[in-house]
């Protein structure tokens, strides 16, 4: 207090306050103005320079703000509402890798050495189940439909001549060891047929093509069609014209063959968020620049962790009906933990 009275008593005595440093000035001003009866020292109410100092803040700050219209508003996508109670959740982003799904790439196989004469579909065409998709010439294959004919010929007889047997044997024509002979030389008949018909089926042919062998020429037993076993676009083309298949050292693989409409999501997740996944949860799928979403679904949790990379191997089911998403591409996964 002693200062204060010291500046009162030399403004009295006409001291100049400009001397003083301007931060001081104000910091006596503020001081004598808070004593008693000092208020007219200032020469205006505290309160209206209070007042005054407010309105100067505030125009300071109308001028420094930023105002939208309500065109540029909805523009920016900006929405108030009122603020609320609400459930906070962790988000996990991992990158993934889109790969075919293992349970539908199917490769077109032969399982007889033969000689490619025809390749009726090229790289990327568009392939139906069951599908002839090339021919092959082989005279394995040419051995094992004509011993099946045979058989199959040699079956009826047999089995026709067991059935005569046995009404003979029944009107008490034919003696029992006959009978028991028509009946042993059926029997074997049977299992040589059965036996060439078992053999065309691990050559790859169907009930179908089997069925049709009696009424197809002699030319045609050596042509074998190889078919799809699914629907998809061939992704790979293994092999040319008059190439030859079928053997070890040899290529059996004639296409590769790829339904997209269904992918897989390759993801590697850290150990300390494997606890929060789990199998058949729902996560969100992100393309890198175009950012387009998608939902996919965990069908596998790794229970190993990869050695150099310290993850587990997840991957979750995208469908892609639209084949909008191809194998390859690098993908962002926002996993709800």
């Amino acid at each position: 207090m002693i200062k204060i009275w010291l500046v009162i008593a030399g403004i009295a005595g006409g001291v100049v306050l400009t001397s003083l440093a301007p931060a001081l000035i104000g910091t006596l001003r503020s001081q004598v103005a808070m004593l008693p009866g000092m208020s007219w020292f200032m020469g205006e109410p505290i309160q209206a320079s209070a007042a005054r100092d407010a309105e100067r803040h505030d125009h300071h700050h109308d001028e420094a703000a930023i105002k939208l219209s309500d065109r540029q508003i909805a523009a920016a996508g900006i929405e108030v509402e009122q603020a609320k109670a609400g459930v906070l959740s962790r988000r996990r982003f991992v990158p993934g890798l889109v790969t075919p799904s293992g349970d539908r790439i199917a490769r077109v196989a032969v399982r007889l050495l033969g000689t490619v004469v025809e390749l009726r579909k090229r790289l990327g065409d568009a392939v139906e189940r069951n599908e002839v998709v090339a021919v092959i010439e082989s005279r394995e294959v040419a051995d094992a439909k004509s011993e099946y004919l045979a058989t199959r010929l040699t079956d009826e007889l047999q089995q026709t001549l067991f059935a005569r047997a046995t009404s003979l044997w029944q009107g008490k024509v034919m003696t029992e060891n006959d009978y028991l002979r028509a009946r042993t030389t059926a029997q074997d008949a049977r299992v040589k047929f059965d036996s060439a018909r078992q053999k065309l089926f691990t050559l790859g042919l169907s009930e179908e093509q089997i069925a049709a062998l009696p009424n197809q020429p002699a030319a045609s037993l050596r042509r074998q069609e190889v078919r799809s076993p699914i629907s998809g676009r061939v992704a790979e083309r293994r092999v040319d014209l008059g190439a030859l298949v079928g053997r070890e050292g040899q290529e059996s693989e004639l296409y590769v063959v790829v339904d997209l409409s269904e992918l897989w999501i390759d993801l590697a997740v850290a150990p300390a968020d494997l606890p929060a996944i789990r199998e058949g949860q729902e996560i969100t799928v992100v393309v890198g620049t175009s950012h387009e979403r998608a939902p996919a679904q965990i069908i596998f949790i790794s229970p190993l962790l990869d050695r150099d990379t310290r993850a587990a191997r997840v991957v979750a089911s995208l469908a892609n009906p639209d084949h909008a998403f191809r194998p390859g591409s690098f993908v962002t996964a926002e996993i709800g933990l």
